[in-house]
């Protein structure tokens, strides 16, 4: 990511502002492994889909250095020859990003748990397996933070969608009720990139659509790129639970539409088109 000029970010204080929010919320409704009720556990209720979408959701939950490691280059804040106005957006960040990464190890620790608990593999195995995709570097091409968190907030309804639908297809009570948190979770994650893509639709208006519009272009699940038979494994776990991601994309549409009060500006209103252009072909 280029280094983004000043006028790309938001003042200190609006961050501050969306990221207090995010971070009492999380301290909230925060919840440990410890709680979790692994009495309830009836593996054998489990289908061959339901372990094979399990494996496949611990793997992307389990980059969650990678993904932190990408934010933490494009957004630095140990850089003493940073201008104040770009650390101060950075360090408001960074109080979100230590909320969130927290939220994702704690589901990636849930998730291998629980592949162990059900016997569907060794700590050891998956220890391994999940080595082998963590050590490939997550990387986002975009060149304004706008375009970041746009892709970040598709990526975290796409994620909480599906949980529900997978919730919706399984039997097996421990994995229905750690399903349900794992969605209020990424709801939460929405929420608080909803909130800044907003903040920056309200202060560029009609003029922040086509970067939105180049993200969801080009969007692409995490690890699609790197993980070797991604896109067969991901399509089987999607017919499986009747979720296509492409349904995320609706949210952008609804976010702009409801900050951009120019009803005749063409970028606004071919939005809508544009993203139901890019579903049919996909």
């Amino acid at each position: 990511m280029v280094e983004a000029a000043l006028d790309d970010l938001l003042p200190a204080l609006k961050m501050h502002e969306l990221v207090d929010q995010a971070v009492t919320r999380a301290g909230e409704r925060s919840w440990t492994l410890a709680e979790l009720p692994w009495a309830t556990l009836r593996p054998e209720r489990l289908t061959e889909a339901d372990r094979s979408a399990v494996r496949f959701i611990t793997y992307v939950e389990d980059h969650i250095p990678g993904y932190l490691s990408h934010f933490l280059e494009a957004f630095p804040v140990a850089d003493a020859e940073q201008e104040l106005a770009r650390f101060g957006f950075n360090r408001e960040y960074f109080r979100f990003l230590v909320a969130w990464a927290s939220d994702e190890e704690r589901h990636a620790s849930a998730l291998a748990r629980y592949q162990v608990e059900t016997g569907m593999a060794t700590r050891e195995e998956i220890l391994a397996s999940l080595a082998e995709e963590g050590r490939k570097k997550f990387v986002l091409p975009y060149e304004h933070p706008v375009q970041s968190f746009t892709y970040t907030l598709v990526q975290e309804k796409a994620t909480q969608l599906f949980y529900q639908r997978f919730r919706e297809t399984v039997s097996e009570p421990f994995l229905k009720d750690l399903l349900g948190r794992l969605a209020r979770d990424e709801a939460r994650h929405f929420a608080f990139y909803s909130n800044l893509v907003g903040a920056y639709v309200v202060r560029d208006g009609a003029a922040a659509v086509p970067g939105l519009k180049d993200v969801i272009a080009t969007f692409r699940m995490p690890l699609a790129d790197t993980m070797k038979g991604y896109w067969r494994w991901s399509l089987k776990v999607a017919d499986s639970t009747a979720y296509d991601h492409t349904e995320a994309y609706d949210s952008v549409v609804r976010l702009v539409r409801g900050f951009v009060d120019t009803p005749g500006e063409p970028s606004v209103e071919d939005l809508g088109d544009f993203v139901q252009a890019i579903r049919r072909v996909r």
